[in-house]
Parts: structure tokens; sequence; C-alpha cells
């Protein structure tokens, strides 16, 4: 079953992830950060995605998955991320969850699983 967020683009959410975390006092600087921690993404290249309108499903197949990221649990919208079957799905959970931890006022080192 494909989801309709696989083929919309991820600049097209990113301006919601940058409201998010500014709103709860967090930097663009850290939410890019954790970018990167999770997709081997640098601000190069995730600016080189997110001018190209690339889809999730394509930035996550271009993406360098962290292996830490298995380590990233907890509710997104009342779904446990651990529970997800779908591999492409799990990872756009595995982002919405380390943006959440951001705007929560985690400490990053908690948030890069560090």
């Amino acid at each position: 079953m494909s989801h309709r967020i696989f083929t919309t683009s991820v600049a097209s959410v990113h301006p919601h992830y940058v409201a998010k975390v500014e709103r709860k006092g967090r930097s663009v600087a850290e939410l890019h950060e954790v970018i990167a921690w999770l997709t081997g993404f640098d601000e190069a290249a995730l600016q080189r995605h997110l001018a190209a309108g690339t889809t999730f499903e394509e930035f996550f197949a271009a993406a360098d998955l962290n292996p830490a990221a298995a380590l990233i649990t907890g509710s997104v919208c009342g779904v446990k991320v651990q529970e997800v079957d779908d591999p492409l799905m799990k990872q756009i959970r595995y982002l919405d969850k380390l943006v959440d931890e951001l705007a929560k006022g985690r400490p990053m080192e908690k948030v890069l699983r560090s």
C-alpha cells in the first residue's frame, strides 16, 4: 500500500518542521543537524533536495540511514514507531519523532542517540 506522504515533497513539509521547532525555541540549524544525523545529508545535500522538490520516497532512497536510527522508539500521532512495518513509513516516522523530540526541548545528545 502506498501512502500519500511517500510522494509528497520534503520541501513542502520542511517549513512545518521549521515552524514547529522554532515555536519551541529551537533553531533551523538544530533541525538540519537532526536531519543530517538521520539521513547522512550535509547542509548542501539537504538544500539540493529541498530545491529539487525531492519526494520522501526519493529522499530516503538516497539517504544513508544512521544505524542508530533503530534506537528511535515511542509514538508519533499515536503510532509506535517501532511497530511500523513499512520500511519507508518507518523512516518518515523516525524523522517525525526526532523533530518532535527536538521541539519538546530534549537535549541534542539524547535526540541524536549518543
